[in-house]
């Protein structure tokens, strides 16, 4: 009882913090002292507890370098001039009336070639979400539409974290997942794009062309050799080069070309890379293009510290075994589905990352999927077709916190990324329809 009482509490309060706007961090820092006072009731050794959250900590530093190189990178492409010549390139091509349906397929196509949605969002979502930017057009739906297509490659791209941890702790082959999954993907990924096309129809995004284009050729230097940081980032990807030496390539480049094309001095470029860029003279575009910057993801850092802590107590501890039980009660395939959601939607809102929601999902669901005859490729996609895709949908999970922050938005984006709840949706209703039939 007094563990469901304190799930019950740490939840309200994360509830409260992300309807007030509250900085999440605080709420995780009372619900995990919470969480110290009842395993302390409990016998635990007060050492033994900090060991446990220490060493969950320790798991989020390669996470957390990560992060802080994402906000570098943002804004060495600011000052090298690859974001706005994105958007200069960009904004003559894309038609208003198909913006948001754009938005979600560009953003899909890259995260697939490069397989991760944090890396997706950084480079073309910025671009996308500057485009958007003036216009009419509540901003939350071109970034759920972003973020949406962001996703698509972080759970089946082959190049994805996620969908490799899930490979490897399911002890299953990548490419064999990949195409499972792109068989699980059609009607939610169809059922997407059309709504994101009525959307887009019913909500054109006016682009100023002519003032926008006109007023970055006065400010920056744009021409091909500009996009380069982005172009490396692609072409590794693609070759699988490890992310982190794909970003310090990047931003390598993109330094060169600050210096040498834009005219910047080394002394404003490290000042943006650490505080963020902006623009220094008048322009229309100053509240436009700006953002990144290490210090903007010190937040996020902070936050993904005391929840992978969290994840270190809970593993250490054991004290969520009693979910096992409840997923006991699940015989259908149907139900077991739906199962795995509910525990990944859990995972996920006290996990607070997407690497945590899976390990404690696959934890906990993996006996039961054994118990009843499924192997682990069938246990691979439904992770593949539930945490994975509904992390980004608990606003307090860095899943979403993450993209939310780079595309300078927040919560209100989940209304609008419809492919992130098609996916688990249309594969549950499949399921039903399969046992309704007898097939």
């Amino acid at each position: 009882m007094d563990l469901i009482f304190f799930l019950v509490f740490s939840f309200v309060l994360l509830l409260i913090s992300a309807f007030k706007g509250y900085f999440i961090v605080y709420p995780l820092l009372i619900s995990i002292t919470a969480l110290f006072l009842l395993l302390l009731k409990r016998g635990f050794r007060l050492n033994k507890l900090f060991a446990l959250a220490w060493n969950g900590s320790k798991k989020s530093f390669s996470v957390i370098y990560i992060l802080l190189l994402i906000g570098a990178v943002i804004s060495i492409w600011m000052t090298a001039g690859t974001v706005p010549a994105i958007v200069y390139y960009g904004i003559q091509f894309i038609h208003p009336s198909y913006f948001i349906v754009s938005a979600f397929i560009l953003s899909l196509l890259v995260s697939l070639l490069i397989g991760t949605s944090f890396g997706t969002v950084s480079t073309i979502g910025i671009a996308l979400m500057i485009m958007a930017s003036g216009s009419s057009v509540n901003p939350q739906i071109t970034a759920g539409a972003i973020i949406a297509g962001a996703y698509f490659g972080d759970r089946c791209s082959p190049m994805s974290s996620s969908a490799n941890l899930i490979a490897i702790i399911t002890q299953t082959k990548i490419h064999t997942n990949v195409r499972r999954m792109l068989a699980t993907t059609v009607y939610p990924l169809v059922a997407s794009t059309i709504v994101y096309l009525l959307i887009s129809i019913a909500n054109p995004v006016e682009f100023e062309r002519q003032s926008i284009t006109s007023e970055i050729a006065r400010l920056f230097n744009v021409n091909l050799i500009v996009l380069l940081p982005a172009f490396a980032i692609l072409l590794l990807a693609w070759l699988r080069v490890e992310i982190k030496i794909s970003m310090l390539v990047s931003i390598l480049i993109g330094l060169f070309i600050s210096i040498f094309i834009q005219g910047y001095s080394l002394t404003e470029i490290f000042r943006y890379i650490f505080l963020g860029f902006e623009l220094t003279e008048d322009s229309s575009l100053k509240n436009i293009i700006l953002g990144g910057g290490i210090f903007s993801m010190a937040r996020v850092s902070l936050v993904v510290i005391v929840s992978t802590a969290f994840a270190g107590i809970f593993a250490g501890t054991k004290i969520l075994e009693y979910v096992r039980v409840f997923l006991k009660k699940a015989k259908s395939r149907s139900n077991l589905f739906l199962a795995t959601n509910l525990v990944g939607i859990a995972a996920a809102a006290f996990g607070c990352t997407q690497t945590i929601a899976i390990l404690l999902t696959e934890e906990l669901v993996k006996d039961n999927y054994y118990k009843n005859n499924l192997d682990n490729y069938q246990l691979a996609v439904d992770l593949e077709n539930s945490v994975v895709v509904l992390s980004p949908l608990i606003p307090w999970n860095i899943a979403g916190l993450v993209p939310a922050t780079i595309l300078m938005t927040d919560s209100g984006f989940i209304p609008f990324a419809f492919y992130l709840y098609f996916v688990p949706l249309f594969n549950y209703f499949e399921m039903r329809i399969k046992e309704g039939t007898g097939k």
